[in-house]
Formats: structure tokens, C-alpha cells, sequence
């Protein structure tokens, strides 16, 4: 085989992979979707919260949500599918729409305001990401060292009286 055949063949197939490489990056990208039905504001609007959504994902119900709560599906790839059920108030008939959202690259945990995305408004007011929030625990109280501490766990004077 000659020299210029067998670049060639390398040239060629670290071409190969990097296509390959590209299309599972697009592909293969996993989610968490979370979906709130919270009231939310855009404009100087106010978006109220229907009474229950039910949020179908691959056919199967990924949540049930009334007012102030919050459900979440995993997806693969940057094209999210999903049903709604919205039922307005209690008691009324619910109406089903289909929804498709383009989800961003670069975020793992995406957010989606229900309400916002009912009403057609710009991704801005619908899609945010999920940030994960630690919770500092309260510090302990510092011991006191300089007392002494007898193996009862007391400083040897209780039970003693006024001395």
C-alpha cells in the first residue's frame, strides 16, 4: 500500500468518528425537564396557574400538577415532546394540546413555567435552568473546653447543693 493511500485511509477515519462524535453530542444529550405550575409575570402580566396539568411524556404521565408544584421527565436529544391536560377550574372538562419545545445545549436542568408556555410567550418567559440551591447547616455551639467533665457528663458539681 503506498504512503498517500494510508494517510488517506487515517484522514478519512478520524473524519468518520468526528461526524459520529458530533450527531451523538446532538442525539445522545440527556435532560431533566422540570415543569412548574407557578403563577408568573411577563410584561407587567400576570399568567395565573390553571387548576391541574397533567404532562404526558412518551405516553406515559410524567406529572400531575396543581397550583405551586412541580413534576419532572428525563429526555434525550434537543427536541421535547410532550401532552398537556389542562384542566381551568375544578370540575371542568380538560382540553389536551401538544407541545414541542427546542431545548438548549448547554443546560442540564431545564425548567419549563407551564402557565407561561400555555400562553405562547417568548422562551425567555417559559425556559429557565434549574439551579441546585445547598442548604448551610446552622453551626453547633462551641464546647466549652476549659471546664472539667467527669465521665457522667457533668462538671462534678451537680447534686452537691449550695457549697
Amino acid at each position: 500500500m503506498s504512503k498517500k493511500k494510508t494517510i488517506l485511509i487515517r484522514v478519512l477515519a478520524v473524519l468518520v468518528l468526528l461526524l459520529i462524535a458530533a450527531a451523538m453530542m446532538v442525539i445522545g444529550r440527556g435532560h431533566t425537564v422540570y415543569f412548574d405550575n407557578v403563577e408568573t409575570e411577563y410584561e407587567g402580566k400576570t399568567y395565573t396557574t390553571p387548576y391541574r396539568i397533567d404532562v404526558y411524556v412518551k405516553e406515559e404521565r410524567a406529572a400531575k400538577l396543581k397550583a405551586d408544584e412541580r413534576g419532572m421527565a428525563s429526555w434525550m436529544g434537543a427536541n421535547f415532546k410532550m401532552t398537556v391536560e389542562i384542566t381551568e377550574n375544578k370540575g371542568d372538562e380538560p382540553t389536551t394540546r401538544e407541545l414541542a419545545v427546542k431545548l438548549p445545549q448547554n443546560m442540564d436542568g431545564i425548567i419549563l413555567n407551564m402557565p407561561a408556555l400555555l400562553a405562547d410567550l417568548p422562551e425567555e418567559a417559559y425556559l429557565s435552568e434549574f439551579v441546585q440551591t445547598v442548604v448551610e447547616e446552622p453551626e453547633e455551639e462551641p464546647v466549652d473546653t476549659d471546664t472539667p467533665v467527669d465521665e457522667l457528663g457533668t462538671d462534678g458539681f451537680e447534686g452537691m447543693g449550695d457549697i
